[in-house]
């Protein structure tokens, strides 16, 4: 079974900055995507970064500049490097992954860690 476990998150002030940390219970190494998504209240989740295999990062334009997604193979985690932080960054974020195996594909998420960013 895999899980995964994010923490990092937190009250922070206009401008702060904090770091999210995803733990997955597997090797993250042969994953096929992962990435942060977030959800404000009374808003559908949105993508804010994501990481392929081959290591290609996406970011939403609203975060592009500010947050950095990035992951360490031999601690299993997946890291969001939040900069700069605005209050429309506050939010429930979510760490996701997959694994793609052509007809079949598998989605993994985290339960979520609160992030609030005070003006």
């Amino acid at each position: 079974q895999v899980q995964l476990v994010e923490s990092g998150g937190g009250l922070v002030q206009s401008g702060g900055s904090l770091r999210l940390s995803c733990v997955v219970s597997v090797s993250i190494f042969d994953i096929n995507g992962m990435g942060w998504y977030r959800q404000a209240p009374g808003k559908e989740r949105e993508l804010v970064a994501g990481l392929s295999r081959n290591g290609r990062t996406n970011y939403a334009d609203s975060v592009q500049g500010r947050f950095t997604i990035s992951r360490d193979n031999a601690k299993n985690t997946v890291y969001l490097q939040m900069n700069s932080l605005k209050p429309g960054d506050t939010a429930v974020y979510y760490c996701h992954l997959y694994y793609d195996y052509g007809a079949i594909r598998r989605d993994y998420w985290g339960q979520g860690t609160q992030v609030t960013v005070s003006s």
